[in-house]
């Protein structure tokens, strides 16, 4: 019998490559975007390739729509990929920024999961929930140490319900993406320059100098999502799921130094 996948944050990037490839497998792809205009992209785009599959509005902030999606779909599996980055200096950025942050990466994420999760335990329904973390998830980058913070909640949350929620059955997984061209990486630089004034900040703007050019060299997002696919669909996969390779061997490297790296 073919899953139900729900997928957050599929108006664009590693979920609407998942969902349109999930779907394209012939899976029930339920692919949600935060706003209307986003979801009759997805509709039309799926029309357009020939592909069928469900979009709806989900904002992960929002309780009212979180509520509206529990109970409207039955699903198998959910794919809790709905992101955003706030860029700049944790010592000067924007508390408020940094919240609302939290309220997508974390607290919808865990709220949207909590709902699906009392549901299953209800049906007594074997399932499986993949977040997609972020390598900032298991190693801290300068200058945006909040969305990696942020991230590292997660990469904890989803270790707490892994282990708890293993008697019902419920499987939890983690995909931890490298430095991908989705175009969500260029956007957590841009939002740095939204509030950031060299007049006003102590921050020197040199601490920048190479940001863009960083991005110059991101990888193609498909391979990224095809790890998602994978992992959501291998009823026997890894916990954490670091990707490429190289990315992976990279922060292995970081975790072993940083038992002696002084403050």
């Amino acid at each position: 019998m073919s899953k139900t996948i729900l997928i957050t944050g599929a108006a664009s990037g590693f979920g609407k490559i998942a969902a349109f490839d999930l779907a394209k497998k012939g899976y029930k792809v339920i692919a949600t975007a935060e706003v209307y205009p986003q979801m009759s992209d997805l509709i039309r785009e799926a029309k357009e390739s020939g592909i069928e599959l469900m979009a709806d509005k989900l904002d992960v902030t929002d309780s009212r729509d979180i509520e509206y999606i529990v109970s409207k779909y039955d699903i198998d599996i959910l794919i809790s990929n709905a992101g955003i980055m706030e860029g700049g200096p944790i010592a000067e950025q924007p508390l408020d920024l940094i919240r609302y942050m939290f309220d997508v990466n974390v607290f919808g994420g865990l709220q949207l999961s909590q709902g699906f999760i009392k549901k299953w335990v209800g049906q007594k329904k074997s399932a499986k929930i993949v977040f997609t973390t972020s390598m900032g998830g298991l190693w801290t980058v300068p200058y945006v140490a909040a969305y990696c913070a942020s991230k590292h909640a997660m990469e904890s949350i989803a270790e707490g319900l892994k282990t708890e929620l293993a008697q019902f059955n419920i499987k939890i997984a983690t995909c931890n993406p490298g430095v991908f061209g989705t175009g969500f990486n260029d956007r957590g630089v841009d939002s740095i320059f939204r509030w950031y004034n060299p007049g006003k900040n102590f921050t020197p703007p040199t601490a920048f100098d190479g940001a863009a050019e960083s991005l110059n060299n991101q990888l193609d997002p498909q391979s990224m999502a095809e790890t998602i696919v994978n992992v959501a669909l291998d009823d026997n996969s890894n916990f954490r799921n670091v990707h490429p390779k190289e990315t992976e061997d990279f922060i292995k490297q970081l975790q072993a130094e940083a038992w002696t790296v002084k403050s």
